[in-house]
């Protein structure tokens, strides 16, 4: 019989092999955290000259977005009269004129207004001057008559120093670029309403494929967010000063259009340009009319823009603008120290937009995009350069574009120069090489 066998020790580790590489620095978890910083910083130096750059060339920029703001709220009814058989001269020649008449006659109005109105407000605020005066020579303020005479003779002096000339040649300065811009801005809102399309088919040249799927959806998303946020709030806009330069009016308030017009353009200025001219129109009431008619004013203002926010904007609006209000106070904030009034009325928009274009581009998975849906994108962008894309032709009985209900007529030869996309597989390598 044989005796037990005694346990077997376990086999001992093996050691690394002494030729294994060790990793480098840039590898381990310290190397790639430093990569990752570099990288950030990196993006954040390529932002920063982007804005510098930007700011550089304002003059172009400001109303180049203006116009695509435009543009988008007014599209559609260009789009509706081409559908009905105008040409794309004529469309947009009438949407055009509509719309300078509009803003003609609104700063003409304004204009004779405050024109009408300048003696009265110049002596009330003369004698709202003359009280404060006396509120601080017999207030409690230690205020005596030589320190106000010192005050008057800076402000006299001032007048009439090279500084107030200084000023005035940057006023100068300031009114020759408005006219620049205004001018540019009409030029461009004109082309972009006559040939959008053909400006962005031309856009679209630098995508292929799914990006192009991709672009389109993008720029769909972007104009439709674009016009229902002008329009949107140019409706809440205009019942506000409706109301409010109604009060205005019944009150007897010197300026009550002026003052209207400040609170139709203060509601394009999300969560403080309502409340900024309110307090305009109060403070001008109470110059004008007294604390009483001030108090009254106030009440108005309050109680509309509580029925703005709680009944009116929701319905109107939608979710139009479906970004945190704190995304909102940031982007405003951000637009306001680059570009003063103006980029407080174009940060918000272009911040929904930047948000709606970023789902847009991720709403269907890359794998999910068929042939056909990149056929149909092509066809749909060589439409758009041919001057006549599926917006723009008539409309069936069903309300939908003739485009959605039979297959675009185009050029095939204008489709040959794509290969014919058999496969997924084939999919992907037609995106290989967009260079996008």
């Amino acid at each position: 019989m044989n005796p037990p066998s005694a346990p077997q020790a376990p086999p001992a580790r093996q050691a690394p092999p002494v030729g294994g590489s060790p990793q480098t620095p840039w590898e381990r978890p310290l190397g790639r955290a430093a990569l990752t910083a570099l990288q950030i910083l990196l993006l954040l130096v390529l932002f920063t000259v982007s804005v510098y750059a930007l700011i550089q060339v304002r003059l172009v920029v400001i109303p180049l977005l203006l116009a695509l703001i435009l543009a988008s709220a007014i599209g559609p009814f260009v789009l509706w009269l081409r559908r009905k058989g105008w040409s794309s001269s004529l469309a947009t020649a009438l949407a055009f004129g509509a719309l300078l008449i509009l803003i003609g006659g609104l700063i003409t109005g304004v204009v004779f207004a405050v024109v009408a109105e300048t003696d009265a407000l110049v002596s009330s605020a003369v004698e709202g001057v003359d009280q404060l005066i006396d509120f601080v020579q017999d207030g409690p303020l230690p205020v005596d008559d030589r320190q106000l005479q010192v005050a008057r003779e800076a402000a006299l002096d001032f007048a009439t120093s090279t500084t107030a000339g200084t000023t005035a040649l940057a006023g100068l300065s300031a009114a020759t670029s408005f006219l620049t811009g205004t001018l540019l801005l009409v030029v461009i809102l004109f082309f972009f309403l006559k040939d959008g399309e053909k400006i962005w088919a031309f856009l679209l040249r630098a995508f292929k494929g799914v990006r192009l799927v991709n672009a389109r959806r993008v720029g769909d998303q972007t104009v439709a967010v674009l016009g229902g946020y002008v329009r949107g709030t140019a409706i809440v806009a205009a019942v506000d000063a409706f109301f409010i330069g109604l009060a205005l009016v019944l009150l007897d308030v010197a300026l009550a259009l002026p003052l209207a017009a400040v609170v139709f353009i203060g509601a394009f200025i999300p969560l403080v340009g309502a409340t900024l001219a309110g307090a305009l129109a109060t403070l001008v009431a109470l110059v004008t009319n007294g604390p009483v008619t001030a108090l009254i004013v106030l009440g108005v203002v309050v109680l509309v823009n509580q029925l703005e926010g709680n009944f009116l904007q929701p319905v109107v609006m939608g979710h139009t603008l479906n970004v945190h209000p704190l995304v909102i106070l940031v982007a405003l904030t951000a637009g306001t120290i680059l570009a003063g009034v103006v980029g407080a009325i174009l940060s918000v928009p272009l911040t929904a937009v930047a948000w709606a274009g970023l789902k847009a581009w991720n709403a269907e998975p890359d794998d999910d995009i068929s042939a056909e849906q990149i056929t149909e994108a092509e066809t749909y962008t060589l439409m758009d350069e041919q001057g006549r894309g599926p917006s723009t032709l008539p409309e069936d009985h069903d309300g939908n574009h003739e485009a959605e209900s039979s297959p675009p007529s185009v050029d095939p030869s204008r489709l040959a120069a794509r290969p014919p996309l058999t496969s997924r597989q084939d999919v992907t390598d037609s995106n290989g090489d967009d260079g996008s």
